[in-house]
């Protein structure tokens, strides 16, 4: 009995040293181990809200496989949105009846159109609303750790990134049980301010192309 209690105070304290091990891990050390898991991920679902200075916020939504197959929508304050499908080098792209009038393009009468334009992905443009498959899991700035808080029902570790210019900063939510997934980041700074979570890690992925009835090839077009 003695060698059974001194065995299980040995266990006891070998599982108390352990814990505190991974509560010694520097901050720093606790986002890198996130980071390169994000970076490891087959998919992920991303939603974000930004909300900028003066206007002009949008939301947006995307499933991908952080490589060259991805669906979003992206829809701003003024009710404009915008859809695209990447499939490797191809674009499939459907604006909203409402971007189509932002762009100056009489639509009086018309109903929601429901073509989509394919186009090279190459030739895609950020500042358009269009997007790449891949996201930068990568963080720069001094990390400190803050109160443990809730996301989704689960507890995640805070972690608080200040940037060199002190501008801005971001806040981490990194899972604090199973794999150390980033659940939610926010980002406050003067310009703008902008929430974005992260779910469906490494969930089967279902993005395939619209229908050929509803596809316009720019390319055949001239366009």
């Amino acid at each position: 009995m003695t060698a059974a209690l001194a065995c299980l105070v040995l266990v006891g304290a070998a599982v108390v040293a352990g814990d505190s091990a991974a509560e010694e891990r520097s901050a720093a050390e606790v986002l890198d181990e996130a980071n390169e898991r994000m970076r490891a991920l087959t998919s992920v679902t991303i939603d974000g809200v930004t909300d900028v200075a003066g206007g002009g916020g949008y939301s947006i939504h995307v499933t991908t496989d952080l490589t060259g197959r991805c669906t979003s929508k992206v829809t701003w304050d003024t009710g404009a949105g915008l859809e695209q499908i990447r499939i490797g080098d191809s674009d499939y792209v459907r604006p909203n009846r409402a971007l189509v009038e932002q762009s100056g393009q009489d639509v009086a009468g018309t109903q929601e159109q429901r073509f989509w334009a394919k186009t090279p992905a190459a030739e895609a443009q950020r500042e358009e609303g269009l997007i790449d498959c891949t996201h930068d899991f990568t963080s720069f700035g001094t990390v400190t750790k803050g109160k443990p808080a809730e996301v989704d029902g689960e507890w995640a570790i805070v972690l608080k990134v200040t940037e060199a210019d002190d501008e801005g900063s971001f806040t981490f939510y990194v899972a604090a049980e199973g794999e150390p997934y980033i659940r939610k980041v926010v980002y406050e700074g003067p310009e703008y301010h902008s929430t974005t979570e992260f779910s469906a890690f490494d969930e089967p992925l279902n993005v395939r192309p619209p229908a050929e009835a509803d596809v316009l090839d720019m390319s055949v077009l001239g366009r």
